[in-house]
């Protein structure tokens, strides 16, 4: 269970259009907006810095959504990894792509390029990082520092995500529950402490506000 309440979205009427734009996007509003809304000036700033990341730019939708995926599971947060590759299925990236992504390094599905991005995530994820010069130096063969500004950015925004959602125990939205049960369950994913809280008297889940 949640180890911090979110708000309640009614009474917070001063996020409605950020609120608005997070259900378009991803059909819901997190529990990790609604939590962090009790200081406005983080959320803004944090959505502002995940839209300028996460936009079209030197390196595809595509590939930054798959980096996304490779940091948030490596980095051990189970709310992050079902929303990411929940994600990365709203927005069409092939379901053999999605599973083959931790076979990453031998999966035809994947060029040199995306290997050399891919493996450098996983690294960056860890702690204390495991990126090599070796890693670095196959990355630059394939990306120019541009997109490696880029890449990286994706990497540092989703490792806010990642001890934020994972220190909160942040309750994972039904949504994103099943796609990461089909996709992430082979490779180890359990909604572990991301579940919703049981209500002791029913044993379902208890309703949030």
């Amino acid at each position: 269970m949640p180890r911090l309440e979110p708000l309640a979205r009614d009474d917070m009427p001063e996020f409605e259009d950020l609120f608005a734009a997070a259900e378009r996007r991803g059909g819901e509003v997190p529990n990790l907006l609604r939590t962090l809304a009790r200081k406005p000036e983080i959320v803004k700033a944090l959505m502002h810095l995940r839209a300028t990341v996460m936009a079209p730019g030197a390196l595809s939708a595509e590939l930054k959504n798959l980096i996304s995926q490779v940091v948030s599971m490596s980095a051990g947060c189970s709310y992050c990894a079902a929303h990411t590759v929940r994600f990365g299925a709203d927005m069409g990236i092939p379901e053999d792509r999605q599973d083959a992504l931790w076979s990453y390094e031998t999966s035809a599905l994947f060029s040199e390029a995306e290997r050399a991005a891919l493996r450098v995530a996983q690294g960056a994820a860890q702690v204390p990082n495991l990126v090599t010069d070796e890693d670095f130096a196959e990355l630059r063969r394939h990306f120019s520092a541009d997109q490696i500004v880029e890449l990286l950015s994706v990497i540092g925004v989703f490792g806010f995500y990642n001890r934020v959602n994972d220190t909160l125990a942040t309750e994972l939205e039904a949504p994103s529950i099943g796609v990461a049960e089909r996709h992430l369950s082979a490779h180890g994913w359990e909604i572990g402490k991301h579940a919703a809280a049981r209500d002791p008297g029913s044993g379902e889940g208890a309703t949030k506000p």
